[in-house]
């Protein structure tokens, strides 16, 4: 047991697990191996096999502590975060102490809209270990969110006083899209890369942090220098195939065809209470979003994770090509059920912005026929490399390669073509350059669209003091401008391998070719 857990400290997985495996063939009832396997299976994000894993030892062990807050580690990173509340507070009354439980729980409620208090739950864990630079960072995350800048600010700062090499910190700072870099901050971004025991993840932050001071700077070659370095190290650490999203783009095509759908007309749940925003990260979601919310009939909430997880479970069932109309529409009622959680308002209908669902939306007319869809699109040019100097907590990994970014909007793309044609008027597409221009105008049609009425507040959106859980919560804080169209022309020395992979998709936007 002591070789796997040295292996696992030292991040050597593929000599922990054997070790671990033959423990486990020994003593099966183990659960300090059971655990250890666990983690192993999370480290490669195994999330269901680390929850399968965890909860056999809690049956086991039903006191073994360490193991429940794993398990709720592993479900907060499931998006399944109400779920890791109940396991935290049950911690909490048995080890009231645990400030790491305690961080965690924070975390939690503030994925399931539970702000105010993710707030205070983070205040007063600062005020027992003040000098806990990633707690200052997360506080400084959930103040973000809720629009509290000046405090966040001020909170990341802190972080840095006590972590000056801490790159995520910089980086948040630098994501919250406001903040301009001095010199000095400049001079210390440098400092900490040129530091031998920088850890990877630190130095790939710093990169993009650095890359958004020159770019501010109108240093564009140096500012792409960083973000291509920033880029290749996170993708050093990732595994991306595009040939596999090609793949599931092919297989979609084939099976969501007119004849598809006219065969289960009769599928799903018919409430019309979702509105699914979908297409590329940094294609504008979040401005649409914003405006939605401005509604008084419409809640925002998040980039919900429910759909991926409900086409998986379908596939896993035996395919959803097999799903019965009962089947369909239970799922649609689980989808239902578990994103209740994220409604505060009481208003009829919500928003769920995950960019990836555009992989997902045949599925989504079959489970939730009467929700409606929204395309999120915008220049390829400007969207790809917004993505490029974009690094995302979590997810989009064809974001860190300009060939890989290329052809998966290209994939986009293509597979929206096929259900314009498939689904004809099923799914609204906003070009984002159309809604910088014609705000009212096109805010009219996604409203005439939603079946909803105009109302003037979802022209003055940035006035909306609602949390925002995206990169982009700060700039839907401001009135609608043009400050984003064209950055990538600053960068186009260095953009080639991004227009070949596009192809003829550049040439025709906002057209399919």
């Amino acid at each position: 047991m002591l070789e796997a857990a040295l292996a696992l400290y030292e991040g050597r997985l593929h000599d922990a697990e054997p070790v671990l495996k033959a423990r486990l063939k020994r003593d099966p009832f183990d659960v300090a191996a059971i655990r250890m396997l666990a983690e192993l299976a999370a480290r490669i994000e195994r999330y269901r096999d680390a929850e399968n894993l965890l909860r056999r030892a809690l049956e086991i062990a039903p006191d073994f502590l360490a193991a429940r807050s794993n398990l709720a580690t592993v479900l907060h990173r499931q998006g399944r975060s109400a779920e890791a509340v109940a396991e935290l507070e049950h911690l909490q009354r048995v080890d009231p102490g645990n400030l790491g439980n305690a961080n965690l729980k924070a975390a939690a409620l503030g994925r399931v809209g539970e702000f105010d208090e993710a707030l205070e739950l983070y205040e007063q864990i600062l005020g027992t270990v003040g000098r806990q630079p990633k707690i200052w960072m997360s506080y400084a995350h959930m103040l973000k969110t809720v629009g509290r800048q000046a405090d966040a600010v001020a909170a990341y700062r802190r972080a840095l006083s006590l972590a000056p090499a801490l790159g995520e910190v910089w980086w948040s700072l630098a994501n919250l899209k406001t903040v301009a870099f001095d010199d000095a901050d400049v001079a210390a971004m440098l400092a900490a890369l040129a530091r031998d025991d920088l850890a990877a993840e630190d130095r790939f932050h710093l990169h993009f942090a650095l890359g958004k001071a020159h770019e501010d700077r109108k240093q564009a070659e140096a500012a792409f220098r960083h973000y291509a370095e920033g880029n290749a190290l996170r993708k050093a650490l990732i595994d991306y195939d595009a040939d596999q999203t090609r793949a599931a783009v092919d297989h979609a095509k084939e099976l969501y065809s007119p004849d598809f759908f006219a065969a289960r007309r009769d599928y799903g749940a018919e409430a019309p209470d979702p509105i699914f925003i979908v297409g590329m990260p940094r294609a504008g979601s979040t401005l649409i979003e914003q405006i939605l919310a401005s509604h008084s009939l419409v809640e925002g909430t998040m980039e919900l994770p429910d759909i991926p997880k409900l086409a998986m479970k379908a596939r896993n069932a035996g395919g959803i090509a097999r799903l019965s109309a009962t089947e369909a529409r239970m799922l649609g009622e689980e989808y239902l059920r578990d994103t209740q959680v994220q409604r505060k308002s009481g208003k009829p209908f919500y928003i769920d912005k995950l960019p990836n669902n555009w992989l997902h939306i045949g599925f989504i007319h079959l489970i939730l026929p009467n929700a409606k869809i929204i395309d999120a699109r915008r220049h390829p040019l400007d969207c790809c490399f917004s993505n490029f100097k974009q690094h995302f907590a979590r997810g989009q990994l064809f974001s860190y390669s300009l060939t890989d970014m290329g052809r998966y909007y290209a994939d986009y793309v293509d597979l929206l073509d096929h259900f314009d044609a498939a689904l004809p008027g099923r799914i609204h597409r906003i070009i984002h350059e159309r809604l910088i221009d014609d705000l009212e105008g096109e805010v009219r049609a996604l409203l005439d669209y939603l079946g909803l009425p105009f109302e003037a507040a979802c022209l003055d959106f940035h006035t909306n003091a609602r949390a925002v859980r995206t990169a982009s919560s700060e700039q839907v804080r401001r009135p609608i401008n043009s400050d984003g169209v064209g950055q990538w022309r600053a960068m186009e020395p260095w953009l080639q391998p991004l227009k070949d992979a596009l192809g003829p998709v550049l040439a025709h936007y906002p057209d399919a070719p």
